[in-house]
């Protein structure tokens, strides 16, 4: 431990200062693991393309084939999931040339614009997908053909290329959502040039073509999310695609200005079209509004009205599938996002209404009450408990994609929340009932930085088969394992602690919990209360006793600033510094104020004074838990011995020092040591700490004693830049 190199080191970071010992609380991740954590604990592998970015606008897992695919600029990728990205396959698949020269005409980026970002892969049949790009503003589709079960091959069928229109956008990012039905492609999207009419469309079977008619303006500028065949009963023939989007739309109170609301739409897989000026246009079409607001006092609400991202968690048998969505705000007040769940059968009992009506542009919505027309339009669709399950106002991170799984704990069945992040970070989340209470508890068990460099994630894919998350990103895409228990620690209490309803103690090591493996003792876990004092009350003990014994000693200067670092594993944890003075009775705590801060890494004395000798103790307390991380010995150097313990070399126009000793240094020691402590550096350190303490030798024998202190200093700080030789990179980037 540098005595002041990390002090200075988190000034000139600008860290956050937290004064005291108060827990930052469960909104917290609890564990971050960075990029480098994640590669070296073999979590995660990461695919950019051979040319270093795949510029993902489209990603498709396909379990059966073991295979997961990719749309790109300009390319179409295939990997295998049994490996870690090895032997990719590669179709390349750029636009002609005249699509290319025509979309640069009409005024589009040609870098940016003008080639084909594929936006669609869906699966035609067993041996081929249907993949649609934008190709430089001219919509193209082609079938790709991908072998068999077992196989590896991936080519382009050129005599299936064909027009895209309707099936794909124009412009790369345009908001689009699409699904596969019985040989059909269902889109909802900007089907022209300007990106202004917007449809849901249906092509590519047998049958006539539909479109949504927009001469009645039943699409309000959608941005489309997630489209997906969902069955109503077990008569396929009465299955609906149900598409999910928001709308801005004219105020529903007649006032001025227009608001975004989010939908569900649906359409019936048998709509054969209408009649007269319905013809070749859906019959079926009704959609209905998703609420998710927090209630307030006086029955003001808040609204979380932008759909983000839709996840459906499907169930076993005899179960209703659950809808999780989620919604950020459109307010110019506050930003925040919110997650929440709605049953199918309730949104299945709004299709069948009541449902509400608008006499004209000018008027307000209200119910209806004539005859009820047939098919029955839409209302509104509350969410599970009437209030979403977690809710994030003024985050750090923008939220833009949801995947979740259902696992089965020793203490129940939890939904473990997955969430994308605009930084390149996932954070897994679970969300807690109370007893009999809506409001829910936000557990945040980890966030990990899947990439490197800081990315909106644009896609998720989960895995449950093999417990692997797949995250897409402009840059590229990467394989993140659900879990690795070992992580947590290697002590019950930490273990417990965690609260990660895939992990458990097993009596000897934090590892996957398997529901009906073992015996009760052998399976230690608390998700809801994460209570070590009842799962591991013998092991607590035998880890509290064996704390640091020893203390690890450092040095200070007076009047200087010195560092004494502490990292717990755990970001939720409350951090209480003792200290125990030398012929003290008993340790007490450190009492904070200007001259001395407590940091999140540790402790700061801004200006050492000799009375802050002592030893120290950092200790952490989570869920009633207590553990020491370390102790730390703190030797405080007065002043006066500083002319002593550093001579230096006369400057040639200064005469030598009386007595043969030298001057006062200019800079005090432990800055030249923080110049030569970077890692690549420590090779010169020897040399250095040689020739500024071991030189004294040589000097006149009236100055001995003194360059003996200064002698064993430097051995000491020999000793403590070998123990920072010692550490791995992963210890020195923490710090």
């Amino acid at each position: 431990m540098a005595p002041s190199a990390w002090a200075i080191c988190c000034l000139l970071g600008g860290l956050l200062l937290r004064r005291g010992s108060t827990s930052p609380g469960p909104s917290v991740p609890r564990l971050r693991l960075s990029y480098r954590d994640l590669l070296s604990a073999n979590r995660s592998a990461v695919f950019l393309g051979p040319r270093g970015s795949l510029d993902l606008r489209a990603m498709y897992l396909d379990e059966y084939r073991d295979r997961l695919f990719l749309g790109g600029r300009d390319a179409i990728y295939s990997l295998r999931l049994d490996q870690s990205w090895l032997d990719p396959r590669e179709v390349l698949w750029p636009p002609h040339p005249g699509q290319k020269d025509e979309c640069v005409r009409k005024g589009r980026d040609p870098l940016v614009e003008c080639a084909n970002f594929v936006r669609v892969l869906r699966p035609y049949n067993r041996t081929h997908l249907l993949a649609c790009g934008t190709g430089a503003f001219q919509p193209t589709c082609a079938l790709i053909t991908v072998g068999h079960r077992g196989e590896h091959v991936l080519h382009l069928e050129p005599g299936s290329v064909a027009s895209g229109r309707g099936r794909c956008p124009h412009e790369p990012s345009s908001p689009f959502a699409s699904t596969f039905v019985g040989g059909e492609l269902y889109t909802g999207l900007t089907a022209d040039f300007l990106g202004r009419e917007a449809m849901i469309f249906r092509s590519g079977g047998p049958r006539p073509a539909l479109r949504s008619d927009s001469d009645q303006n039943l699409l309000h500028d959608p941005r489309f999310v997630m489209a997906a065949r969902i069955a109503d009963n077990s008569d396929q023939d009465d299955d609906k695609v149900y598409f999910f989007f928001s709308e801005t739309v004219p105020s529903p109170d007649g006032g001025p200005g227009r608001v975004t609301v989010s939908r569900v739409g649906r359409v019936c897989v048998n709509d054969a079209g209408g009649q007269r000026v319905l013809v070749n246009k859906w019959s079926t079409f009704l959609k209905a509004r998703l609420v998710c607001s927090v209630p307030g006092p006086g029955g003001a609400e808040t609204h979380f009205d932008q759909l983000e991202d839709v996840f459906l968690l499907w169930p076993s048998s005899g179960k209703t599938l659950e809808v999780y969505a989620l919604f950020s705000t459109v307010s110019a007040v506050f930003q925040g996002f919110a997650v929440c769940v709605y049953h199918m059968e309730d949104i299945w009992e709004v299709f069948k209404g009541p449902f509400a009506h608008q006499d004209g542009p000018q008027h307000q919505w209200g119910p209806y009450g004539g005859k009820v027309p047939f098919p029955r339009p839409g209302v509104t669709v509350r969410p599970r408990l009437g209030r979403p399950i977690l809710v994030k106002t003024h985050p750090a991170q923008q939220l833009h994609q949801i995947v979740v799984d259902r696992v089965e704990a020793e203490d129940g069945t939890y939904d473990v929340i997955f969430l994308g992040t605009d930084s390149g970070s996932v954070l897994k989340v679970l969300a807690l009932q109370g007893g009999g209470s809506t409001e829910s508890e936000e557990v945040v068990l980890e966030e990990l930085q899947v990439f490197k460099v800081p990315t909106p994630i644009t896609e998720m894919e989960i895995s449950v088969k093999r417990q692997m998350l797949y995250v897409g990103s402009r840059l590229g895409v990467a394989q993140l394992r659900l879990h690795r228990c070992e992580t947590y620690g290697s002590a019950c209490a930490e273990c417990c602690l965690a609260r990660d309803p895939y992990c458990a103690w097993d009596g000897a090591s934090c590892t996957r919990y398997r529901p009906g493996s073992g015996t009760h003792r052998s399976r230690r876990q608390d998700v809801r209360h994460g209570n070590p004092a009842l799962q591991c009350l013998a092991e607590s003990q035998e880890e509290e006793a064996e704390g640091p014994a020893v203390a690890t000693t450092v040095y200070g200067t007076e009047h200087n600033s010195t560092f004494l670092e502490c990292l717990p594993r755990s970001s939720q944890a409350a951090v209480l510094w003792l200290l125990q003075k030398p012929g003290g009775q008993g340790p007490d705590q450190v009492k904070t104020d200007e001259r001395v801060l407590q940091t999140e890494q540790g402790l700061l004395f801004r200006r050492l004074s000799p009375l802050d000798a002592g030893i120290y103790t950092c200790k952490t307390l989570e869920h009633g838990f207590s553990q020491t991380v370390v102790r730390l010995a703190l030797e405080v150097i007065v002043a006066s011995q500083l002319n002593s313990l550093f001579p230096r070399e006369p400057r040639p126009e200064e005469p030598p020092a009386r007595g043969g000793l030298a001057a006062t240094p200019s800079k005090a020691w432990y800055k030249d040591i923080l110049q030569l402590i970077g890692f690549a550096n420590l090779p010169r350190v020897d040399e250095y700490c040689e020739r500024v303490w071991c030189s004294s030798r040589s000097r006149s024998k009236q100055a001995k004693g003194k360059s003996w202190a200064g002698l064993e200093l430097g051995k000491k700080v020999k000793s403590r830049v070998q123990a920072e030789r010692n550490r791995t990179p992963r210890e020195v980037e923490a710090t």
